[in-house]
């Protein structure tokens, strides 16, 4: 349990996170029964080239998938995902893999990463993320990358659920191994902002044996320590709570598809149904942003609304008691102002109580710039775990 005093650093690094501008946030997972048997998940269930902005320039061959996973409350679920290759011959044992979480794009179909285009809603986020995978490819990874469940496929996406993520993203590599017999057991999961806590959810999983080596994790600008604060912070109507206002639409959608005892209508004015909860449902967080900067903060909530459901969920999604069970590598940039450096110092001193942390800062790197800040660090730390050094 948190200390009185670390409770308050958690709010302050909270106000941190929201005096910021522009957007992409990020959170993890609640438990659920185990009821999808292990054969019934990464199993293909569609398989077709990409060729759209969404492919990665430098791999010998790029794939629009759709697999099985296990998503909230263990049911069965279809998600999709790319999968791309290198060029030339695999290595004795077969390529390792690059299992990739994406940062928060929204909860809408359209904002999924493997639809994008170039004049898509996302395409501002994944053209980075797809030139920092590129790297990946061009030095012999395979790079698989889920879209999460219900992110582009059936259902909504339970954006925050930290178990549903990290199924998605360990089972895209089953999924990857049926489609292709170069494709090799030993992977890594790395993810940014929403993922890299995906990744941290990841190398907390239990693994199934015999089937998968997970060699270690790499979580850049992780997010969700902390968020459950969102709310008391919209409500202070403190600088910068504009900005938290901006992740309230994913936030409170992802929440109503983890858990449907969470009726966002009961919470939010008409006006706020009216505008953000309607972007939430329809369009992705670019948007959002734009909507929340003029929304009024005190036409939000209804007066008397019972909050607290909505507030337990997201604290029960935090990554902070996690016990992580492979080499673990966090970044941080030190200019980051949707995931600060304040925030990311708490959460990694939280972990490092149970477990090695490796922690790298880097001095002038924003939110998304932490990528290409970070490559080479984390081309390193997995190189040294693939050899065993």
């Amino acid at each position: 349990m948190r200390s009185a005093g670390k409770r308050t650093s958690v709010l302050a690094a909270t106000a941190a996170l929201f005096t910021g501008a522009t957007a992409v946030a990020s959170v993890p997972a609640s438990a659920g029964p185990k009821d999808v048997p292990p054969g019934q998940r990464g199993r293909v269930l569609s398989d077709r080239p990409l060729t759209t902005s969404a492919a990665l320039p430098s791999a010998a061959a790029n794939r629009l998938v759709t697999y099985t996973s296990q998503g909230v409350g263990g049911k069965k679920i279809k998600v999709s995902g790319t999968v791309s290759t290198p060029e030339g011959r695999a290595p004795r044992g077969g390529w390792p893999v690059i299992s990739w979480a994406h940062g928060t794009t929204g909860t809408a179909d359209v904002c999924a990463p493997s639809a994008d285009t170039p004049d898509g809603p996302v395409h501002d986020y994944v053209s980075i993320t797809a030139a920092y995978l590129d790297k990946w490819v061009s030095r012999g990874y395979a790079v698989v990358q889920t879209d999460y469940e219900g992110l582009g496929t059936e259902g909504g996406h339970p954006y925050m659920n930290g178990e549903s993520a990290a199924n998605t993203v360990v089972d895209i590599v089953h999924a990857a191994r049926a489609l292709d017999h170069r494709i090799g057991r030993d992977w890594f999961a790395i993810g940014h902002s929403q993922g890299g806590q995906a990744a941290l959810y990841s190398a907390a999983a239990e693994q199934r044996t015999g089937q998968l080596n997970l060699k270690g994790v790499v979580s850049l600008a992780p997010g969700g320590y902390g968020l459950s604060q969102t709310v008391d912070y919209i409500q202070s109507q403190l600088p910068g709570a504009q900005y938290a206002l901006a992740f309230l639409p994913t936030l409170i959608t992802g929440a109503e598809a983890a858990d449907p005892a969470i009726v966002p209508e009961e919470m939010l004015t008409e006006e706020a149904s009216a505008t953000l909860l309607t972007a939430g449902r329809t369009q992705c967080t670019a948007k959002h942003r734009e909507i929340a900067l003029t929304f009024p903060l005190d036409k939000v909530f209804r007066p008397g609304a019972d909050l607290a459901p909505l507030t337990a969920y997201l604290r029960s999604q935090d990554p902070v008691d996690l016990d992580l069970r492979v080499p673990t590598q966090v970044a941080q940039g030190t200019a980051d102002v949707l995931v600060s450096k304040q925030t990311t110092d708490l959460l990694v001193g939280e972990l490092r109580e149970r477990g090695e942390v490796d922690y790298d800062v880097y001095e002038g790197a924003d939110h998304r710039g932490v990528l290409s800040a970070s490559f080479e660090d984390s081309y390193a730390f997995v190189e040294s775990l693939r050899s065993g050094s």
